[in-house]
């Protein structure tokens, strides 16, 4: 390097003042190296920190919406908010391409699809039974429209190459949205009188029923994965099972809770009230059950808990009240 600054050139001024920039310099390698371990961090941190970020499971047993007008269906409208909530409001994992942090989550996408199933069953019994007059009417419009929507599958993304290789399809956020507008409109075609919900017994009885019967399911669910795996240390499925049930134990009893407001007569002319308010109580504890680690331990064991088993307690405790409400309801 030329000694005098007089005599030295841009490039030497820019070394003597350390701007190390030049092609193949050490300057110019140790930014390179600096600017690898800066993108590295970012990608090592990129899953953990997404998912941390993205990752909730909302099941607030108080969560409800705004009253409604005496003709609307406060059950609706808190389908409609609950949509809103785990859609608008929150992330929807269970369709997340492999470069989302959401990909990698799985409690989450477990605990919503649970939600998801119980907001369709609600919505087929209302299509079915509540939303229709007495063997009079056809299946109401809105309804019918709801409950395509909602029985769409969960994992859709934008783009799916089972259905098409270069176009976008309909993602399962966006069937689930428009099911939530088709009950918006419902709910205030009901409010005009434009609509039927029909608040009789035996409306109610079929709707139980089906509910029980989706309990029954869960039910075997955890008997089957008990059966096939309790014991190990290590069950990867087992916490699929718990919050999938969660999920469904959360939603059923925030819907029956408003359904008991829509059909209060009717229970209260049963004499129903008492055993209604702890069916939805039970439902309300299994569903706020929420170990750190989901075990599928030997029921028996001293030392190694089974999570299963006492969701599948609370399940059955619903279940057998919602068989005794439906007794008192057919008297």
């Amino acid at each position: 390097m030329t000694s005098d600054p007089l005599l030295e050139t841009p490039d030497e001024a820019r070394e003597r003042k350390g701007w190390r920039l030049l092609p193949g310099t050490p300057g110019k390698r140790r930014i390179a190296g600096w600017g690898l371990l800066v993108i590295l961090v970012l990608l090592i941190a990129y899953y953990p920190i997404g998912m941390a970020l993205t990752n909730k499971i909302n099941d607030d047993p108080n969560f409800s919406v705004a009253k409604v007008q005496e003709e609307q269906s406060q059950a609706v409208a808190l389908a409609i908010g609950i949509i809103d909530r785990e859609v608008n409001q929150s992330a929807w994992p269970s369709n997340d391409p492999f470069f989302m942090p959401g990909w990698a989550l799985d409690n989450m996408p477990n605990f919503q699809r649970g939600i998801k199933e119980a907001l369709a069953r609600f919505t087929n019994e209302l299509a079915d039974q509540i939303g229709r007059s007495r063997g009079s009417s056809g299946s109401d419009p809105d309804l019918m429209s709801a409950r395509g929507y909602l029985n769409y599958p969960p994992d859709i993304w934008i783009w799916n190459p089972k259905v098409s290789w270069w176009a976008p399809t309909a993602s399962s956020e966006s069937q689930y949205r428009a099911a939530m507008h088709s009950l918006s409109t419902y709910n205030d075609r009901l409010g005009r009188d434009q609509a039927t919900f029909e608040r009789r017994a035996d409306n109610l009885m079929t709707t139980l029923d089906r509910i029980g019967k989706d309990l029954g399911a869960a039910s075997n669910n955890i008997d089957r994965e008990i059966d096939e795996f309790s014991g190990r240390w290590v069950d990867f499925n087992a916490d699929d099972v718990f919050y999938f049930n969660k999920g469904q134990l959360y939603a059923y009893s925030l819907l029956l809770r408003d359904l008991g407001t829509d059909f209060q007569s009717v229970i209260d002319e049963k004499g129903a009230a008492t055993v209604w308010q702890r069916m939805v109580a039970s439902m309300a504890e299994g569903a706020l059950l929420s170990p750190l680690i989901i075990i599928n331990g030997e029921p028996s064991a001293m030392v190694q808990p089974n999570h299963l088993t006492a969701q599948g307690f609370y399940l059955l405790r619903a279940r057998t009240q919602l068989e005794e409400i439906t007794d008192i309801l057919q008297k």
